[in-house]
């Protein structure tokens, strides 16, 4: 039987609906020109790589994209988000699910809640919240940091690993973060398996089924995707899942890294066992990470080499960072090198030079 005319057309899901059932969103670098000015066109071309790629959303504005953009001095922090909102907007209009917008916010309470203004005004919904600015805090204080930014935009909570910049957060605090009303998702990113776990017992424990785990584990991405986390304190009895990652990683090589992600999402639906090539290709992914994000020396290198890739796929001009010591660590090329040789199923590079072109146009 046919559709009648007057009949009301399918309700598009909301971003936080789409958010909640589980996304991928690269965490957004930032191009810059060799006099580390804003490359307006590199980072356009960045933000439609992503989405043709096939992310559900972009971050931006996190530590991908420089924490040093939150400097006034820079200037960039606007300009920046207002790029990469233009880009949305316009795959938005022909996109069947709206894309989840999330904005890297950092400082103390007085400059996040001014933050939040600023990115709420440029049609971000989500504030990922940088605990970075407050280190020494108690937790009843950065609870209130948190609740201060959800009263603006919703808060997308952020476990940063220590190494660079995060603060230890112990299962009090995501306790209490889990009561903040407005809290609807948490990237869960120490690079630890102990204070993952404290992460997902919270919000396990809270009851709330609103919000939705993100792996932000680069060294992790596929087991936490695939594994039923042990706790099963909610009322139907369903394991905790990851439901979607935000993550540096998926910066580079992301149409492959978006079509690993959806694999994950199927076998962790059909409750079949895990193929084996899942388990390789786990290992092989968190090599190549080492690599990209510089493990051995303490991830000093991570940006540089997230950059260095987008370079030789020529989505960058160069691996300009704002900060002119931040460069390759010794060896780390040879390294980036050697994991592109070892794994090219992991690689998209074909695919992104079939698009380039279009992506670069002004």
């Amino acid at each position: 039987m046919e559709s009648s005319e007057n009949e009301p057309a399918p309700r598009r899901a909301t971003a936080r609906e789409s958010l909640v059932s589980g996304v991928a969103i690269p965490a957004h670098p930032l191009a810059l020109d060799a006099s580390r000015r804003l490359d307006e066109r590199g980072q356009r071309a960045l933000s439609r790589y992503y989405l043709a790629a096939g992310a559900g959303g972009l971050a931006i504005g996190v530590h991908t994209t420089q924490f040093a953009i939150h400097n006034p001095a820079t200037g960039l922090l606007k300009p920046v988000w207002q790029l990469a909102a233009e880009v949305m907007d316009r795959a938005d209009a022909g996109g069947p699910t709206p894309l989840v917008r999330v904005a890297g916010i950092c400082g103390d309470t007085k400059q996040a809640v001014r933050e939040a203004g600023l990115a709420k005004e440029l049609g971000y919904e989500f504030a990922l919240v940088s605990l970075a600015a407050l280190p020494g805090a108690s937790i009843s204080a950065l609870l209130d940091h948190c609740r201060a930014v959800s009263e603006i935009v919703s808060v997308f909570g952020f476990y940063l690993q220590p190494k660079v910049g995060g603060l230890e957060l112990p299962v009090e605090f995501w306790r209490g973060f889990c009561e903040i009303e407005n809290v609807a998702a948490i990237k869960v990113a120490p690079f630890d398996r102990y204070r993952t776990l404290d992460v997902v017992r919270a919000v396990a424990e809270s009851g709330r089924q609103d919000i939705a785990l993100y792996t932000g584990n680069d060294d992790n991405i596929v087991l936490d995707l695939l594994t039923p986390q042990p706790f099963k304190c909610r009322a139907d009895g369903r394991p905790m899942r990851f439901v979607g990652g935000l993550l540096g990683q998926w910066a580079v090589w992301t149409q492959k890294a978006v079509a690993l992600y959806w694999e994950c999402r199927a076998v962790a639906k059909s409750g079949q066992s895990v193929p084996k090539e899942l388990f390789e290709t786990a290992a092989e992914l968190t090599d190549a990470n080492a690599a990209v994000f510089d493990a051995a020396n303490d991830f000093r290198g991570c940006l540089a080499g997230i950059h260095e890739l987008l370079r030789r796929q020529g989505l960058l001009e160069g691996i300009w960072l704002l900060d002119p010591a931040e460069q390759l660590s010794p060896g780390q090329a040879a390294e980036i090198d050697r994991v592109c040789r070892c794994y090219p199923h992991l690689t998209d590079d074909q695919w992104v030079a079939e698009r380039l072109d279009r992506w670069l146009a002004d």
